[in-house]
């Protein structure tokens, strides 16, 4: 009999701005990051020894690296799984298992043949790891054995786009689990405690200057600046972290250096930049070519100036609210956001309120003026309101995208914490229905583990965005900044056109809305080198506009392999949303098996095995993946020890006029750092306050 173990480290990567920690919002969760035992008892439990993260931002992407040990204190040997929430964007590049001390990593192979050769290890009694994909839910990533008495270690790694939207960056370590997976819930029971050494650092280095950084969850974090765009962050639980030196070359124990008091992992770790204000409109070029006569991937980086003007006349919009029972703890803080969102609002602006549970109704029959009057209204009838039931997710966007005036400017702002789990689900049917009305989505995915496939694909046939917002995040400003996308004229069917030098492959491959102060990354192939003229195109409130410029891309470039990983990433995503929408066939699945396993991606076609370097040999599996990690490390140490270069490559012929924007530079009633202090001071009360009611509740 052996143990499962499930560690839930979770992860959401979302977008907002001035964002206050509301991260204790939560009145009870479901389970935090941990070590998970069957809920019967049946099996002894394991512990998580050290926890160590270690997070490099750079070149528009992030590295994240999370070491850790598991012990087993018992007599028995034991199995563990390690699970956590799918990171938005994500890519797992490394999986990597010490065995007789030595730290052996994984390769990629299709999904069912990676199962079978991890079971028929364990099953002969010799060391296996392996890391799976669960769709958009979890990694879980099995571990055989613990051995009784002794520690096992890990590394895993994944890479993700790390973008910047209107001046502001940020990335989440997730540590919430997401609550979506109902027979998993019922199954485990949580331990997320350190015994050991938990430790999170933090490495941002930018070529633009970074004016502020902040944690607002974790507001005692060590902060320091070493240049103007290099910042670092370090948070720990005291003591000593063991360092590669301290791991035995035989033997499975990893020593803890000094004690520390026990950590929790029930808070996501939300770090913000700020970029400096008046930063110049650019294209960023990232670029990995070896050889001068093969082919490069690139990843190029589009930050428009700001020349798009504010709106002016008359907005409807349109609040559609997941009132399920899995909001029960938040809603009243969302309500507070669309109040806020409510009261930005010009004279000429309407709206309408729509919640959905088991079914959907709004507050009104029409349209209601923004006035202070019928906001406050409103939002005494949003406060009566009771989350519970389930979520008919098609019910609420269908009666929201109902009773629209074609003669005015609609936005719709969807916020949703869950899963449709009852009426209509199927992701062809949710499409039809967006595109039938000319309204532009905004979507709030909050919490972790939520469909966001299903969410960011409606939003984007809208012509809108969609959000992440962490249960660290600030609802309210999350709210407040979907709601001023709305405030400017956006650029629409935006196209990309590249000359000069042969360019394949790109993605995304239709970029669709660009809305102020987005930026735009596009992912490809290019062959050749040489000077190239870059045409985006796109339409202004119906009226074509254009941006160019010309540079250059490199004969070789080797800096940064990892970009060959994102831009499989990102064509994998597009085959998977394909098939998502169309149904599965042999040719896309095919397609994304072999793009995961030339790249080295965990997908739900593909995991990736741990064995012993002679079973790898024995069974003819090449070691591709660790050559690709060799080559990264190589580079990542070969850039750590330069200083940060400029990806820009238009300075020469600058492709736009105007500086970036940023929420310094707002005006037509968007959202401003003017405005930005009552929300603060809002948010920051509202956390308080909860998190002195939650810790009553749970005494």
């Amino acid at each position: 009999m052996f143990k499962r173990l499930l560690f839930s480290a979770t992860r959401v990567i979302a977008l907002a701005l001035f964002l206050v920690s509301l991260g204790y919002v939560m009145g009870s969760k479901a389970h935090a990051a941990g070590l998970l035992t069957p809920t019967d008892g049946s099996l002894p439990p394991l512990e998580i020894g050290d926890h160590r993260v270690s997070v490099v931002i750079e070149d528009g992407y992030a590295i994240t690296t999370i070491d850790q040990t598991f012990r087993n204190p018992h007599g028995t040997d034991l199995e563990a799984i390690y699970s956590f929430p799918v990171p938005e964007k994500a890519a797992v590049s490394e999986f990597t298992y010490w065995i007789d001390g030595k730290p052996v990593s994984g390769e990629v192979l299709p999904k069912k043949e990676a199962r079978r050769i991890y079971e028929e290890e364990k099953a002969a009694g010799n060391e296996a790891g392996l890391a799976e994909q669960d769709s958009y839910k979890t990694f879980d990533i099995s571990v055989w054995p613990v051995v009784a008495g002794q520690d096992v270690r890990t590394r895993l790694s994944y890479i993700q786009p790390a973008h910047v939207d209107t001046g502001m960056g940020r990335y989440v370590y997730p540590l919430e689990e997401g609550g979506v997976d109902e027979e998993k819930l019922a199954f485990w029971t949580a331990n997320e405690e350190v015994k050991g050494r938990f430790s999170f650092d933090l490495l941002l280095r930018s070529a633009y200057a970074v004016e502020a950084l902040r944690l607002p969850s974790h507001p005692n974090a060590g902060v320091s600046r070493t240049s103007a765009g290099d910042w670092k962050v370090h948070m720990d639980n005291g003591g000593s972290v063991p360092s590669d030196e301290d791991v035995p070359e035989e033997g499975g124990s990893t020593p803890t250096a000094t004690a520390a008091p026990a950590h929790r992992l029930d808070t996501d770790i939300v770090v913000y930049w700020r970029h400096k204000e008046g930063l110049p409109g650019s294209v960023d070029l990232v670029a990995h070519k070896e050889a001068s006569n093969k082919s490069g991937t690139f990843m190029m980086t589009l930050t428009p100036g700001d020349d798009l003007k504010p709106i002016t006349e008359g907005r409807d919009w349109v609040f559609v609210l997941d009132r399920s029972g899995s909001m029960s703890s938040k809603f009243a803080v969302l309500a507070e956001g669309v109040s806020r969102g409510l009261r930005k609002m010009g004279p000429k602006d309407r709206f309408r309120i729509v919640v959905f549970n088991n079914q959907a109704v709004e507050f009104s029959s029409a349209f209601r003026n923004a006035t202070s009057e019928n906001i406050d209204k409103t939002i005494a009838e949003l406060s009566r309101t009771n989350p519970g039931g389930g979520t008919d997710l098609f019910a609420g966007l269908s009666l929201g995208l109902t009773r629209l005036d074609s003669d005015r400017s609609s936005g719709v702002v969807l916020v949703t914490d869950g899963v449709a789990n009852m009426g209509e689900t199927r992701k062809k049917a949710f499409l039809d229905l967006v595109k039938k009305k000319d309204v532009r989505l905004f979507t709030l995915v909050m919490g972790n583990s939520a469909n966001r496939p299903l969410l960011e694909s409606i939003s984007k046939a809208s012509g809108g965005t969609s959000v992440n917002v962490s249960n660290s995040d600030d609802i309210i400003g999350a709210v407040l900044s979907a709601t001023s996308k709305l405030t400017y004229e956006a650029l629409h069917d935006v196209k990309i056109d590249i000359k000069g030098v042969r360019v394949a492959d790109l993605s995304p491959a239709t970029p669709g809305s660009l809305y102020r102060g987005q930026q735009l990354v596009v992912f490809g192939h290019y062959f050749g080198s040489g000077k190239a003229d870059l045409t985006v195109r796109a339409k202004v409130s119906g009226k074509p506009v254009e941006y160019k410029t010309r540079f250059t891309f490199p004969k070789t470039a080797t800096l940064n392999p990892e970009v060959e990983r994102l831009w499989a990433y990102a064509a994998i995503e597009e085959l998977v949303d394909e098939m998502e929408t169309f149904g599965e066939d042999a040719d896309r699945k095919q397609a994304v098996t072999d793009l995961a396993v030339e790249a080295g991606l965990v997908t739900d076609y593909t995991s990736m095995v741990v064995v012993r370097e002679e079973v790898f040999k024995a069974r003819g599996i090449e070691r591709t993946n660790a050559k690709r990690l060799e080559k990264e490390a190589q580079a990542k140490a070969t850039r750590a020890a330069a200083p940060v270069q400029s990806r820009r490559v238009d300075q020469a012929q600058p492709a736009f006029s105007a500086p970036r924007a940023s929420y310094g530079r707002s005006g037509g009633g968007s959202v401003g750092l003017a405005g930005l202090v009552p929300v603060l001071a809002v948010g920051a009360a509202l956390m308080a306050g909860l998190r002195r009611r939650n810790r009553v509740g749970l005494q």
